[in-house]
């Protein structure tokens, strides 16, 4: 069962209303797609349009572009943290972990909202980014404990190394014409590398 986590206390409120907090959640997944197709200097009249809103709504909701832009990437780490929960239960410890980390990864180059919250709003995108990193760390420490448990990761292996080395992959390969199979790629030479068992990652 997943656990809802609180938001960032940056972070607009979300709507405890019904049809509010549907026009939230409309406008929140119409930025993240146009974030993703256009940039994060799209018009905001063109998220509003995307969602079938008016812009009323929007700001309403939304005081700023930074609110919306904390709004899209808090959905993003949340997603992730989900995700993670739901890979507790995966029969392999080890490929619940790869596939959780591949999706950080992912995440991670997309880094143009990321980028924008800190030139933006840098106090307020601190204060975001340090609470997404603590809840990224709590959604891994049961992954990782579960791979320690099985043996199959050395016993010295922290959290916040495999963070570190995930973020060190997305930089090496984001620019790369085939980003997502070089990250796999060397994601594969990582995980082999921290294992203590010789049965490479070669299907995972």
């Amino acid at each position: 069962m997943q656990h809802s986590r609180p938001a960032p206390p940056s972070l607009p409120s979300r709507p405890t209303r019904m049809d509010a907090r549907r026009n939230y959640d409309r406008l929140v997944a119409a930025a993240d797609d146009l974030f993703e197709e256009r940039g994060t200097e799209v018009p905001l009249d063109d998220v509003v349009r995307r969602a079938g809103l008016g812009s009323g709504t929007l700001y309403r909701h939304f005081a700023s572009r930074d609110a919306l832009l904390a709004a899209v990437f808090w959905g993003r780490i949340d997603a992730l943290c989900k995700e993670a929960e739901s890979l507790l239960t995966a029969e392999s410890p080890v490929e619940g972990i790869v596939v959780w980390l591949r999706s950080l990864i992912r995440l991670t180059m997309r880094r143009g909202l990321a980028a924008a919250l800190a030139s933006d709003n840098k106090d307020g995108g601190s204060e975001l980014f340090r609470y997404c990193r603590e809840t990224l760390d709590a959604a891994a420490t049961p992954l990782l404990e579960r791979v320690k448990e099985d043996g199959s990761f050395h016993p010295d292996l922290e959290v916040s190394d495999l963070i570190t080395f995930t973020h060190a992959i997305a930089v090496a390969a984001e620019r790369a014409p085939d980003r997502e199979e070089h990250a796999d790629r060397l994601l594969r030479l990582l995980l082999d590398g921290l294992r203590t068992r010789e049965d490479p990652l070669r299907d995972l």
